[in-house]
């Protein structure tokens, strides 16, 4: 068997894996998507008309505008939350001995971690989806974009998840248990607290704008709405891309620096 016939099916093994293990054990992915669900419902229904009246200058609260401002950014923090399951699960894999076990087998050894990646992404894109089927149900709207906006946002999201998974995988490596795990990917949850998710960045206090402005997830989020609602992009569609490039690679890296390096 050639080295990538080998690296394929080993790959495909662990994908297998990883999706039984999310699919016997629900509850944590569950539990992560339930956190952007909640706050779109609580920004709509509870803080809707403030917000909306805010953002739109005193024309009056418009909640169904705001519905179409949030959505963007909540569908990029669905994929923060999802990857901190990743996280939690390579530091399961890591301190409960099976790594070692698969050291010692004839199978290729960077299959663990893309199986950890494929099947996150998966997961990911299928947490996207029902996060814009809620969107959907209580009026989200995207009726001006074209067949290639949705696919170049489809696109945008997908490399978005792999660039954070990838982050994950290594958050979960350096961790010495579960709890850990999940408290080093707090970040992946907290960013899009800080970006232009819920407001305009140029609404915050100007020592703040720096911090919404500069980091992976408001160019990623500016760049979204741009495809799906027809708002200017600029900058922020190579900004983005760079970002989803640079993290992805970074991870990848690292990831596999700290795995191939680890004793365990």
């Amino acid at each position: 068997m050639s080295s990538l016939s080998l690296a394929v099916r080993d790959s495909s093994t662990m994908l297998r894996r990883n999706l039984l293990h999310a699919r016997r054990y629900p509850s944590l992915t569950l539990n992560l998507l339930l956190t952007p669900i909640m706050l779109l419902l609580l920004f709509v229904y509870i803080f809707g008309d403030t917000m909306s009246a805010g953002i739109g200058g005193g024309g009056g609260p418009d909640r169904s505008a705001y519905i179409a401002y949030l959505v963007p950014g909540l569908l990029l923090m669905t994929i923060g939350s999802t990857t901190i399951g990743t996280a939690v699960s390579v530091s399961n894999d890591m301190t409960e001995g099976i790594i070692a076990r698969f050291r010692t087998m004839a199978i290729h050894r960077p299959s663990v971690l893309i199986g950890h990646v494929v099947g996150s992404v998966l997961q990911s894109v299928m947490s996207v989806i029902l996060m814009g089927a809620v969107a959907v149900a209580i009026g989200f709207r995207s009726t001006d974009a074209t067949g290639l906006e949705w696919l170049a946002a489809f696109g945008l999201l997908v490399l978005f998840a792999v660039a954070l998974t990838w982050i994950a995988v290594g958050m979960g490596l350096i961790s010495p248990n579960a709890e850990a795990a999940s408290n080093n990917a707090l970040p992946l949850i907290f960013l899009p607290l800080i970006s232009s998710a819920f407001v305009p960045v140029d609404s915050m206090p100007g020592w703040f704008q720096p911090i919404a402005e500069y980091q992976p997830f408001t160019p990623a989020i500016e760049t979204l709405r741009g495809l799906l609602l027809g708002t200017e992009i600029g900058h922020n569609g190579w900004l983005a891309l760079a970002w989803c490039l640079g993290l992805a690679v970074l991870g990848y890296f690292w990831s596999t620096a700290k795995f191939n390096s680890d004793p365990k």
